[in-house]
């Protein structure tokens, strides 16, 4: 069985940030930080919207069926998972999901189907185990990226740029000092994102 791949990404804005301030539990991603997301939804909502306005479209939702097929399990920082909101309290993918916390202890119910673990070396080995030879989803935050990416442990990074500029927030490569090179592997491209998958050229 061959090695699973890890993929790392997140949506971000023209000027890199990947939430606007003010973004954490029951604020999402900040002020104005859902227009980083309205190729998730097909167009413009709102928190207050319940989310309601549609589906991606065209580029976007072949962006994210060729995601979803080929993952075979999902880690994510607790800052990720609070903002979300737990996700309404299940997990949203039929993959695993891990959730890397310095509070364990506060594991929900397996049924929820969450598995929180203390670091990001736990997570991938769990990951690894669960995904088998299908790819290995790192989705944020941008702490958690980075530090797969500086680990050396990230074969693809994902970015897909939101055409927003939200002038302030937490940017993706903030602080990060890394030199990478990249391989651009493939584009989707709508009115509401630029997906760009990149492959990680070893050093």
């Amino acid at each position: 069985m061959s090695r699973a791949t890890v993929t790392a990404g997140l949506t971000v804005s023209v000027d890199g940030y990947y939430a606007g301030p003010d973004d954490g539990p029951e604020r999402g991603l900040g002020v104005g930080g859902e227009r980083l997301h309205y190729w998730v939804f097909g167009g413009p909502w709102t928190y207050a919207g319940e989310h309601d306005a549609g589906n991606a479209e065209g580029e976007d939702e072949a962006f994210l069926k060729h995601s979803l097929e080929r993952c075979g399990a999902v880690i994510c920082g607790r800052g990720t998972y609070e903002a979300a909101g737990a996700w309404g309290g299940h997990n949203p993918w039929d993959v695993p999901l891990f959730v890397v916390t310095h509070r364990v202890e506060e594991q929900p119910d397996p049924e929820h189907g969450f598995t929180f673990v203390p670091d990001l070396a736990t997570a991938l080995e769990q990951a690894r185990g669960a995904a088998g030879d299908r790819a290995i989803n790192i989705m944020g935050g941008g702490t958690l990226v980075r530090e797969a990416l500086a680990a050396g442990v990230v074969d693809e990074l994902v970015i897909s740029t939101a055409p927003v500029v939200l002038g302030c927030g937490k940017r993706l490569f903030e602080g990060f000092d890394h030199d990478l090179d990249l391989h651009k592997l493939r584009v989707w491209d709508s009115p509401l994102a630029t997906h760009v998958a990149y492959r990680i050229v070893p050093a």
